[in-house]
């Protein structure tokens, strides 16, 4: 009889496990992203909070350079994964151009090769405006997805997440606008949401919320902090910022000005970046 209790003890700590096991909730990385290179010699201390960078293939929104302009075998060899971005047209610089979706597209998909991102590398559309999207902004957006994916990469968008009330009452947020309109398309989102909830605000979790936690369940990544602190939406995370309204990075002083926006995603290489 001893070796059939001994199995069934055997067997029930094993279902335990199991069932343990399968609790789990998947992993989450944290990421940051920031318009300016942070500088070689602050990716050591950058590490130590953060899975993943924000990578820009071209100059990034009020900018005049892309200081982020080869770097990419630098920050690959600190362990970084890559959230890839290229800098989209407003509204207002759609008007007149010949089909400035095509060729922002296949000039973001150049940029991604000379950088030395292979093919299925993912490459978010930088969509700054909020809102519905006009149906110029949506040709834009699809239309630069379609070379993108032309080129052997895949497309995705960063836009805001946060839902509005439009005058009839309806709910709606560029992120889901463009998700139900793609027709199709397998698009990537990288969501912007920092209001405060759902954001915990400027903080770097070791387990960050997940990010359909953005309100967007088919987001991929979700930014949950910017800089500086949106007041209209983060005013209730303020005390998570610092006094001048930055989010820092962990073990940065506030004269390095080194303030960045935050980022929680599934995999610690959202862009499938790294060779």
């Amino acid at each position: 009889m001893l070796p059939a209790v001994l199995a069934a003890i055997v067997l029930g700590a094993l279902i335990a496990a199991a069932a343990i096991h399968g609790s789990r909730q998947p992993a989450t990385y944290l990421g940051f992203d920031r318009n300016e290179y942070p500088g070689d010699q602050n990716l050591e201390a950058l590490r130590k909070s953060f899975a993943y960078t924000g990578y820009w293939l071209n100059v990034p929104p009020g900018s005049k350079a892309n200081s982020w302009q080869g770097k990419r075998q630098r920050i690959e060899r600190e362990g970084f994964g890559f959230l890839l971005l290229f800098n989209g047209r407003m509204d207002a610089e759609l008007k007149g151009a010949v089909n400035p979706g095509a060729t922002d597209g296949a000039a973001a998909a150049r940029a991604a090769k000379a950088e030395g991102f292979g093919r299925g590398s993912v490459i978010f559309l930088d969509q700054e405006e909020g809102g519905r999207m006009l149906d110029e902004q949506k040709q834009y957006v699809f239309a630069w997805a379609d070379a993108v994916s032309a080129a052997g990469y895949r497309a995705g968008v960063y836009c805001s997440g946060i839902e509005f009330t439009e005058p009839d009452g309806t709910m709606i947020s560029t992120a889901r606008d463009l998700h139900d309109s793609a027709g199709g398309r397998e698009l990537a989102f990288w969501v912007a949401n920092d209001g405060c909830p759902p954001s915990p605000g400027c903080g770097f979790p070791k387990a960050p919320p997940p990010p359909e936690a953005s309100g967007a369940a088919f987001a991929e990544v979700w930014q949950f902090a910017q800089s500086p602190l949106r007041a209209k939406y983060a005013a209730g995370c303020a005390a998570s910022y610092n006094p001048d309204g930055n989010c820092y990075a962990a073990g940065a002083s506030t004269e390095q000005k080194l303030h960045l926006d935050v980022n929680s995603a599934r995999v610690a290489d959202p862009s499938h970046g790294r060779r």
